[in-house]
């Protein structure tokens, strides 16, 4: 399989467009260099570790749609010196493994966003924007004793010593976006990006992940920075959002994720999305 651009899509044991059962580390370790185009990575933001909080939907909120609670999750909470270790291994092989004419985007929060811009600074991986993704339908804070958190902060980034990377400046620019009140088509796309997190029906059919990222920001992403043809990498599958993005954007993927229920749940939209 060849991309638009004439470089072949060869990823060492695997196979285009599968979810390996795999911890990120070691199966893009097996990955040849500069064997993909670009990365979508949404990392463990380290937010489990603290109390309880949760919703129960007693009194209903304008905007909201049922319960919630606090992610916790045992993959979600790790002490600081192994989070940072953690986040330097994965990016070391994400800088490997994209090339140079490729980017990557890196989600977080204030609780991991700053050891992601460090560490991508510390291993040579230029920053091209830092996008706030304003999420308006945000949850309120419960405790009244701080502001609500109404953003995630994207850090886009790439991996060449020189500028490279692809940039859709036309698509950006003429980009129409509805429930974007920052996004007017004609004018220059903004790093403020006004995008709910409601997940459509159809989105959390098969099931759900706790930290689901809605489709049409991960389009957004990918109609900026990556051709169809290329090869995506998603080194935390989740719930499979970003393979489903690149199949609809006319890419393909590798993916990595280690917990079979979210394989499942990846496998069976990828299904849906094939019309199978």
């Amino acid at each position: 399989m060849v991309s638009l651009l004439g470089m072949p899509h060869y990823l060492g044991p695997y196979q285009l467009d599968t979810v390996q059962a795999l911890d990120c580390i070691a199966g893009m370790r097996a990955l040849p260099d500069a064997s993909v185009d670009i990365a979508l990575c949404d990392p463990p933001y380290n937010v489990s570790a603290g109390g309880r909080w949760q919703w129960e939907n007693a009194v209903e909120l304008p905007g909201f749609g049922g319960a919630w609670a606090k992610t916790r999750e045992a993959w979600d909470r790790w002490p600081l010196a192994d989070y940072c270790a953690f986040t330097l291994a994965w990016l070391g092989e994400v800088r490997r493994v994209v090339r140079p004419t490729g980017s990557l985007w890196v989600h977080g929060t204030y609780h991991n966003s700053g050891i992601i811009n460090v560490a991508l600074q510390l291993l040579g991986i230029e920053i091209i924007n830092e996008v706030i993704w304003y999420k308006r339908n945000s949850f309120p804070n419960l405790s009244g004793r701080r502001l609500t958190a109404s953003h995630e902060t994207i850090l886009w980034a790439h991996t060449g010593k020189t500028r490279q990377y692809y940039f859709n400046y036309p698509a950006a620019k003429a980009m129409a976006c509805p429930e974007d009140a920052g996004k007017t088509p004609g004018k220059q796309m903004r790093t403020v990006w006004d995008i709910p997190n409601n997940k459509t029906r159809a989105e959390i059919r098969f099931g759900k992940h706790p930290t689901q990222k809605p489709l049409r920001l991960l389009t957004r992403m990918l109609t900026l920075s990556a051709r169809e043809g290329q090869c995506l990498l998603a080194p935390f599958a989740g719930a499979g959002s970003e393979c489903v993005a690149a199949r609809r954007q006319g890419l393909h993927f590798i993916a990595f994720e280690t917990a079979a229920d979210y394989i499942e749940i990846c496998q069976q939209r990828l299904a849906a999305e094939d019309g199978v």
